[in-house]
């Protein structure tokens, strides 16, 4: 297993939420959405310019900005 940042994973790469180290209102936000630690998803495609990132999780698709992915630490295969 290796840990990256979630803006490094790849289309149709799986992973697993090993942290989130934004704070405040962002880190909150993040949360919110259902990205919390120990949550799986596939990233399922992104933007022409990549930006944003589309997740699948727990059976519905959330998209999500490079600049909020930056926060989300992963452990991938």
């Amino acid at each position: 297993m290796q840990l990256i940042n979630m803006r490094e994973m790849k289309e149709r790469q799986s992973g697993k939420i090993k942290a989130i180290r934004a704070r405040r209102e962002l880190g909150r936000r993040i949360r919110d959405m259902g990205l919390v630690p120990g949550t799986e998803f596939l990233v399922k495609g992104r933007a022409p310019l990549k930006d944003p990132v589309a997740l699948r999780i727990a059976g519905f698709t959330l998209t999500l900005r490079n600049s909020e992915a930056d926060f989300i630490e992963v452990e991938v295969e």
